[in-house]
């Protein structure tokens, strides 16, 4: 999972822009990274902790751009780390439909 961490952190910031300034973009962005992660044999708990550490680091070094960011920021900001990774899991299930 240290990958997840140096990818966060080598993100070029034109395309994080891109990627943060929809949510629909975010979460076209996220679906593809969660059918990487199943093609390369993950399973769910393996990708909601993934989905974890992009949420916190989100939450911890970006400002939300939009309305579906700030609500997400805000549920994490007040949950608690189990809560945290329930709302991780929500995240990997809501692109995968």
């Amino acid at each position: 999972m240290n990958k997840v961490e140096d990818k966060l952190e080598n993100v070029d910031e034109a395309k994080k822009e891109q990627l943060l300034k929809s949510f629909e973009e975010f979460k076209s962005y996220l679906a593809k990274k969660v059918e990487m992660g199943e093609r390369l044999g993950l399973n769910e708990e393996q990708l909601a902790v993934a989905a974890e550490k992009v949420a916190g680091h989100l939450a911890n070094k970006e400002e939300p751009r939009n309305a579906e960011e700030h609500l997400l920021n805000e549920l994490w900001e007040v949950g608690t780390k189990e809560q945290q990774h329930h709302l991780a899991h929500m995240l990997v299930n809501l692109v995968k439909k």
